[in-house]
């Protein structure tokens, strides 16, 4: 049984890098690992471990089992996008996995952060930009304690 939930995972994880990636980056197209990074119009995929421009902090607010849900557990966290550089960051787009297993199925258990239909995150309106070395929260609540998988997948200068 456990090697079952072992090979439905991977292939959950297989299947997530093949409907997200390619991720188009101008005329190049990034990788599963690769960021596409775009600083005033010119685009560039870079290994996820060398954008060090922006980072993501995951930070559990709570975890509580709620009986009028079959008791089922659930964990809000807040989500913190940093920018480290000198100029605003004009637009990041964060994928996202199975792991994002909000709440209520619906963007009523998710805040502060627009969900796109193919479960890419991205800015919300009202804040189109996050200032040099300012960072911007948002947050969800899952269902379960298994944090979601987040990874920058491009991010504009």
């Amino acid at each position: 049984m456990r090697s079952i939930l072992i090979l439905l995972g991977l292939l959950l994880t297989i299947a997530f890098a093949s409907a997200t990636f390619p991720y188009q980056c101008g005329p190049q197209s990034c990788q599963f690992g690769q960021v596409c990074r775009i600083d005033k119009g010119v685009c560039s995929c870079i290994p996820i471990n060398d954008c060090h421009e922006v980072s993501l902090s995951t930070k559990v607010i709570g975890t509580w089992v709620d009986g009028s849900r079959g008791n089922k557990r659930f964990t809000q966290y807040d989500i913190t996008i940093t920018n480290n550089l000198n100029t605003n960051i004009k637009q990041i787009y964060i994928a996202t996995d199975y792991t994002l297993r909000l709440r209520d199925h619906s963007n009523t258990s998710i805040w502060n952060v627009n969900l796109l239909p193919n479960g890419i995150l991205t800015l919300p309106s009202y804040q189109p930009s996050i200032n040099a070395h300012a960072s911007f929260t948002f947050g969800f609540i899952l269902e379960g304690t298994q944090p979601a998988n987040l990874n920058v997948l491009s991010v504009s200068f």
